[in-house]
Order: C-alpha cells, then structure tokens, then sequence
C-alpha cells in the first residue's frame, strides 16, 4: 500500500511540473530572432517534434521527410529529414540518429543539423508510463552571399544587370554551434501528452560580429485515439484520432488541432493551424491564423507513405502556392519479445494518419 502511494505521489508531481511547463510556455517573454521551421505531419516526423520518440516502435525504424513551402514566392523554404531509430528492448532504451537541413529565400539561407537522440521507456505506475528523452546536435548555418541582392543595386545599369553594391565588403561567415533538446511524454491506454523545450543551450546563430542567440521553444503536444471496431480476419482497424501540438517562440504562439479516421489501409485527415482567438499583440496585432491542412496516407505491409497539402488562410492568401509535404516510414525487425513493450498509443508513434 505505502509503495503504491509512493508511486501515485510520484506521478502526480510529474504530471503537475509538466502542466506548470506548459504554462510557462505561454508566458515566455523571450524575444523571436528566428524561424522555427516546421512539419504538418508533425507525429510524422516524430523525433524532431521530441527525443522521447526514439525507438517508439517495436523494433528499428527509417523516415524521410520533404516539405515544400509556398513555391510561389521567389526562394521557396525547403526541408529535408532523414531520421533512423531502434528500440533496445533489455535496456528499456531507444537510440535514434537525425540529419536535417532547411533552405529558405534567393539566398539560400540554409541550416545544417545532425544529432543522436536518446529515450528511457519506464512505468510510473500500473496506469501511467513515462518517456524522457533528450537530442544532442551539430548545427551549421550558411548562405550564399553572391546571390544576395542589397537596396542600392536595384537602380539597374543600361544592360539590365544590377549595379555593383556598395556592401560587398560586408562579411557573412558560416556558423557553427553545438545545441540541445529535452522532452517527457506520459501515456496511457489510448490517451498521450508530452513537452519538449528545444534550444536548451540558447546558442548564437549569427553569421555577424552581432550576437542573434536562439529563444527558446516550447511545445506541447498530446491526443487521443478512439477504437471504432477492434481488427478481425479480413477487417481492419478503424479509428478517430484527435491530435494537437502547441509551440511558443519569443512572442509567437501557434497551435495545429487536427483530426483524423483512419481504416487500413487508409486514412484521411484535417487540421488547423493558428490561434484565431488571441490577438498578438506582439505580433503586429493581427490574428495568428495560418493555413488549414488536408492529409492521406496508405500503409502498404512496413512501409507508410503520406502527402499533406497546406491551404493558406494568412494575408498571404493567393500568393504562396501553399505548401506540399511527403514523409515514408519503413519499419523493419519489428516483433515483441517475451516481455511485454507497451507501445505510445499514437498511432505508430509517427502520424495519426497511419494508424
């Protein structure tokens, strides 16, 4: 009895600092000095959304993701992940690796990250199950500065070229900088919500002899997955899952509430992405809406290929193109041992799509 209280008190103080996490995210006061750069198909790419997802399946895992954001505008913003992870069942452990890169504007302004990610799998109680988790990264920033174009050239010579500047000698080094995430997710059942804190080392991202060091972000992210039948011979699973993410940068506040039905192999899925309720003041005080989200995907055996497209509701409305988004997930060595693995209930821990 006494260890079980113990147990219940535990819980309960983990439960109350991750509430009291959340809350603090949204009253961050760090000043924004730099885009976060983000997936719609944010459970598809699981460990850059939080470390604890390291080895969340039963066995090893590969995933690829590309986003393509509004390809109307001149120098679209592209994103490439490449992440592999495997679950060490004897050691309650998942170790995962992840390689990313961003490219954003006519100048290529582009961001290099690779990282190993680590996660411990323990029971907090009969009920509860916690996941702590935690990302070491390289990064490199870099941009092509013979592509930039300054004010004082837009004045065009008569053979149509642009004038020479008078900022060429303005020196953009690339920039190197070591950085960190944390993060702890608790399940139960069909019910999951987790934080993660990136930037833990507020590194200096600067390509300048001025200091620009990263805010902090904060997400929070969570969902629930509804049972419509339980899968028999000839019959798949069918299931509504609700999901969100949360994020707080400096001033900026975003939330993606999404839902989704799924019955395999097939899933279908829709999500909004802003704050229409709170007007941010810091923000230029217009309402953060951003773009509404349609999703599909097929599972077909291991593999899992899914396709988002963004429709944007912002002031950029007919003018960005949207944006298209692609993640494959193959899963391989997957089976469970003697000893029973108690799998995060998001489906396939990497997207409610492919449940």
């Amino acid at each position: 009895m006494l260890s079980k209280l113990i147990t219940y008190r535990s819980l309960r103080i983990q439960i109350i600092m991750l509430i009291i996490c959340i809350i603090g995210m949204l009253y961050s006061n760090n000043s924004l000095k730099a885009q976060a750069i983000q997936f719609s198909q944010f459970y598809a790419a699981p460990m850059y959304l939080a470390p604890s997802f390291a080895g969340s399946t039963d066995g090893s895992r590969i995933i690829l993701n590309y986003r393509n954001q509004w390809p109307q505008l001149p120098g679209t913003f592209q994103t490439f992940a490449f992440s592999v992870d495997h679950y060490f069942h004897d050691y309650r452990s998942g170790v995962g690796f992840q390689v990313f890169r961003d490219q954003a504007g006519s100048g290529n302004l582009a961001t290099t990250n690779a990282g190993v990610l680590y996660s411990y799998n323990f029971r907090a109680n009969r009920h509860w199950t916690l996941r702590p988790g935690v990302h070491f990264l390289y990064s490199q920033r870099s941009i092509d500065y013979n592509r930039l174009i300054f004010g004082d050239q837009l004045d065009l010579d008569n053979d149509g070229l642009p004038n020479s500047s008078s900022r060429a000698s303005i020196s953009l080094d690339s920039r190197q900088y070591f950085d960190a995430s944390a993060s702890i997710i608790a399940y139960r059942g069909n019910l999951w919500i987790g934080t993660t804190v990136d930037h833990l080392m507020r590194p200096d991202q600067s390509m300048t002899s001025q200091a620009s060091h990263i805010p902090l972000k904060f997400s929070a992210f969570g969902g629930y997955r509804i049972m419509l039948n339980q899968p028999l011979a000839g019959v798949g699973r069918e299931t509504i899952s609700i999901a969100y993410l949360y994020k707080n940068q400096g001033p900026f506040n975003q939330l993606d509430l999404g839902a989704y039905w799924t019955k395999e192999p097939i899933s279908i899925g829709f999500l909004y992405r802003g704050v229409p309720v709170f007007d941010n003041d810091a923000v230029n005080s217009f309402f953060n809406r951003d773009a509404v989200v349609l999703m599909a995907a097929i599972r077909t055996n291991d593999v899992r290929i899914g396709y988002s497209y963004d429709f944007t509701i912002s002031n950029l409305l007919g003018s960005t193109g949207g944006s298209h988004e692609i993640s494959i997930i193959y899963e391989f060595n997957q089976g469970r041992p003697q000893k029973v693995y108690e799998a995060i209930p998001c489906p396939t821990c990497a997207n409610p799509l492919m449940n």
